[in-house]
């Protein structure tokens, strides 16, 4: 790193310490943590440049799913630690369930200090309503072929591996980086069509039920769209995910924008003094949690 580069990042470590970002509401979804495709230090350099009063964690944040591999590194768990900070610090969590982290599902209602762990959940935003959910209700297959869903995000954790690999080796000849997962999304018409239905699907129960605001998860697509029927019209939103977008959703002083953490340098600059990655089995993973749930209580 020249010396000017060192300049700049020490300027930006201190300007983070001393200030960070003020945001009303931020929505998060699809970090899938527990899997090789998280991209969990990017997040949490973003969770600590930002001060949120209210954070929507809306599904898919602990991939449950994926524990089976005892793969849980530790700026996965940073990230709890983070989450669980901002909930004793009495900042409104509310903790979406998914299809990934259904199994939270049993424990909806639950409320711990500012945390609330629900299906959904309805916000007032500046006058209008903001009806947040994951989205996997609408997925025929995670209701028929569960099975078929959970050997799908299987190859798509492979599929990230080797997208680690291919792009390893394009830096290496001084080409750029590549999505294949989002080559092989675009060029497929079934998962555009689906995309589309699931975006219209949402904005029509959203309008019929006349919320001013539809956002969503699940499929890993960031957006911010109005969408219109016979009926009326909404602004249908999705946060993306932490897998190959690094995105999330931001309202501030009454208008929706999409966070997108490749093009913001100050959380590119925030030093983690992150240690060594480590491997946890699931009885050493849910030790470790309930720890961190104990302090918060304390």
């Amino acid at each position: 790193m020249c010396t000017w580069d060192k300049i700049v990042n020490q300027l930006a470590q201190k300007t983070m310490k001393t200030k960070k970002r003020e945001v009303e509401l931020v929505v998060i979804s699809d970090i899938h943590l527990g899997t090789y495709g998280c991209h969990a230090k990017e997040l949490l350099q973003y969770l600590k440049s930002i001060k949120p009063k209210k954070v929507v964690l809306n599904g898919d944040i602990i991939d449950i799913w994926q524990f089976s591999k005892r793969y849980w590194p530790s700026s996965h768990m940073q990230v709890i630690k983070h989450l669980t900070g901002l909930i004793a610090k009495d900042v409104k969590v509310y903790y979406v369930t998914g299809n990934h982290d259904e199994m939270l599902r049993r424990f909806v209602g639950f409320k711990m200090g500012s945390l609330k762990i629900v299906n959904k959940v309805v916000l007032k935003l500046d006058g209008r309503r903001a009806w947040l959910f994951h989205g996997d209700v609408f997925d025929v297959t995670m209701q028929h072929a569960k099975w078929l869903t959970k050997l799908g995000a299987m190859g798509y954790d492979l599929l990230i591996l080797i997208n680690r690999a291919v792009n390893f080796i394009s830096q290496k000849l001084g080409k750029g980086k590549i999505s294949l997962s989002k080559k092989i999304k675009n060029s497929v018409k079934s998962a555009v069509k689906y995309a589309n239905a699931f975006e219209q699907t949402a904005a029509d129960i959203g309008i019929s039920n006349g919320y001013d605001y539809v956002v969503c998860g699940h499929i890993h697509q960031p957006e911010i769209r109005e969408m219109k029927n016979d009926k009326g019209s909404i602004l249908y939103l999705n946060s993306g995910d932490w897998i190959e977008n690094l995105t999330a959703l931001e309202y501030n002083n009454g208008a929706w924008s999409i966070y997108k953490y490749h093009e913001d340098e100050f959380a590119k600059a925030v030093d983690l003094n992150e240690p060594q990655h480590v491997s946890l089995n699931n009885s050493q993973l849910f030790e470790n949690l309930i720890q961190e749930f104990n302090m918060l209580k304390g």
